[in-house]
Formats: C-alpha cells, sequence, structure tokens
C-alpha cells in the first residue's frame, strides 16, 4: 500500500470523514453538510483510495467505522477545529447578534437561570432572544439531534453514563457536555405536617403520603429505584410534571416530596417549607448542558455556553439551611 500523499489531499475530504463518524449516518451528515448523499458517499470514496481502508462499514441499520477511522478521527477532529477557530475568530459579536436560542430545561434550572440570562442579554446582547422550552425527558438527545433546542439543561446520569460507557469503547459520539452545579436532593413538607420535627426515618419515610415529580409522567421515579435496591417503598398519590406545582401543593397538604435543595429559596414560598435530608442514600444533582457537536465550534453557541455557565455560578452561590 502506497503512503498518502498528504500535499494531493482535499481537506473537505476530512470534513466529510468527521461528519459522517460524529453522526453514524451517511442521510444525517449530508444534511448537516449541505450536500447530497451520493456527494458525501462520494467523498468517502476518495478518501478511502486515498488512505487506503474501508474506513467505515454498514452494520445492521447504521454504520461501524474500521479501527484506522477510530485511531485518525481525534486528530482530524481537532485539526479541524483549531483550523476553523483560527480562521473565523471573531464571527458572533453578542452586541451586534440578531439571534435566537431555544433551551430545554425543567421549571427550577429556569428560575434560577433565567433572570441571571435575561440581565446578562440586557447588557450585552440586547437583539439576543431566547425561548425555554419544557425539559420532558431525562436524555435530550433526540430533542438536539431534530435541532428542538441549541441547549439541554438538567439532570441526565444515566445518559451521560451510556456516552461515556459508548466513548469508551470507541464508538463516536455527537454530544457534548459541561457540568453546571452541584447539589442535592431533600425531602420537603409544609411546616406543620406531623413529620416537620425531628429527624427525619426511613420508616417514617416510607409509612407517609408522597408527591412525586416526573417530567414524563411515569410514577416511579430515581427515589423509588434508591429504596427498591433497600427492599423499601413508598406509597405515591399524586405525580406532577412541575417542582413548582409540587412545591405550592405540599406547602398546603399533608404530603412529603423530593426536590432540589437550591430550588427552594426560589419558590416565593420558602417559609411555609421545611426540609430534611433523605433518610438513605442518593446520588447528588448533577446538572450539565448538553449540546449536539454540530454546535461544538459555532461562536455563538460558545458565547452561549459561557453566559449559561455565568449564570449557573451566580445562581448557585447560596443555598438553604435546614
Amino acid at each position: 500500500m502506497s503512503t498518502p500523499n498528504f500535499r494531493t489531499l482535499d481537506l473537505n475530504l476530512l470534513r466529510v470523514f468527521d461528519e459522517v463518524m460524529a453522526e453514524g449516518s451517511l442521510t444525517r451528515a449530508a444534511r448537516n453538510l449541505s450536500l447530497t448523499q451520493p456527494a458525501v458517499s462520494n467523498a468517502l470514496r476518495r478518501l478511502r483510495e486515498t488512505l487506503g481502508d474501508e474506513l467505515v462499514q454498514r452494520s445492521g441499520q447504521g454504520m461501524a467505522p474500521t479501527p484506522r477511522a477510530r485511531a485518525i478521527w481525534p486528530a482530524v477532529r481537532e485539526a479541524l477545529a483549531q483550523l476553523q477557530s483560527s480562521l473565523i475568530p471573531n464571527e458572533f459579536v453578542p452586541a451586534e447578534a440578531n439571534t435566537s436560542f431555544v433551551l430545554a430545561m425543567s421549571d427550577a434550572s429556569a428560575a434560577e437561570l433565567i433572570p441571571v440570562l435575561t440581565e446578562t442579554l440586557e447588557k450585552q446582547a440586547p437583539r439576543v432572544t431566547l425561548r425555554v422550552v419544557p425539559l420532558t425527558t431525562r436524555d435530550p438527545r433526540s430533542m438536539l439531534d431534530e435541532e428542538a433546542c441549541d441547549l439541554a439543561v438538567g439532570y441526565f446520569p444515566s445518559m451521560l453514563a451510556d456516552l461515556t460507557a459508548r466513548t469508551q469503547s470507541g464508538e463516536p459520539q455527537p454530544f457534548f457536555h459541561q457540568r453546571l452545579y452541584t447539589g442535592e436532593y431533600v425531602c420537603v413538607m409544609r411546616k406543620d405536617h406531623p413529620l416537620a420535627q425531628g429527624p427525619l426515618t426511613i420508616d417514617a419515610f416510607c409509612a407517609a403520603r408522597h408527591m412525586l415529580v416526573s417530567f414524563s409522567g411515569r410514577p416511579f421515579g430515581f427515589i423509588d429505584e434508591a429504596l427498591a435496591t433497600l427492599g423499601r417503598e413508598r406509597f405515591v398519590v399524586l405525580t406532577v410534571n412541575q417542582f413548582f406545582t409540587a412545591a405550592r401543593v405540599v406547602a398546603n397538604a399533608n404530603l412529603l416530596t423530593v426536590l432540589p435543595l437550591h430550588f427552594l429559596k426560589v419558590t416565593g414560598f420558602a417559609d411555609q417549607l421545611v426540609f430534611r435530608p433523605l433518610p438513605f442514600e442518593v446520588s447528588p444533582v448533577l446538572v450539565d448542558a448538553v449540546w449536539h457537536r454540530r454546535s461544538q465550534q459555532r461562536s455563538s453557541h460558545v458565547w452561549l455556553r459561557e453566559v449559561v455557565q455565568r449564570a449557573a455560578n451566580s445562581a448557585f452561590q447560596q443555598t438553604p439551611s435546614a
């Protein structure tokens, strides 16, 4: 096999290769690149001939990269990103921009982040607009893939674990994420609830009547999963899909609910509520921003991620005390 001649290599072929690797689909890669699928296939054929490797092969309903493709992709992706950053370093100017971003998040995250983001927009980007849509899933990959939102903010433990496992196995992933903040879940009740005084035991917790917050409406959440590992269960009498609704209801009923601790201070009626540490171990609230790789190098999206991170840093500096 002859050595590839880099001097005659068409760099556009590497752009096509990068997109196919990220998407795992010729159709989606063609869409992202504004090319026809035959054009993408032809570009891959030319790159195969240059490198002397098949690069991708049919696998079931999708495509699987060869070991050579997996080996060279990180270097190709990094080189393309650096080239784009060097050639278009200042394309997004916040003070002059006239664009819109769509954010998917829960009402609790919106209550914390949006006031700070609104102030940032007014000062830095007065013509930029935001649209917040409900986060109805713990796995926003389909929303991002279908461009239903630019950035998803939430608690995505299973999705992130899956992304990590796929990445470690060498499978390309078209999603990026960054940690915004870490919090904790607590048991919340009204001030005159029978369990509001003294420590909360697991027996008392399980014997009480509960309200569950479920974005999807599924009447079984991560708290129930944690209890199941202990051979315990709780009685959920009401399921709602918003944290604000849960806080308002529990302030006026003999129900327990589990909410993010940082959320209590923005309910507007935190003085009517008390919280207790959960009487069993649960994972902390790890809230991440997740986006599609097609947005990774866009200077407008880089700016968006930066202001969201700053808003999170500002909003989550203080939490209430029990």
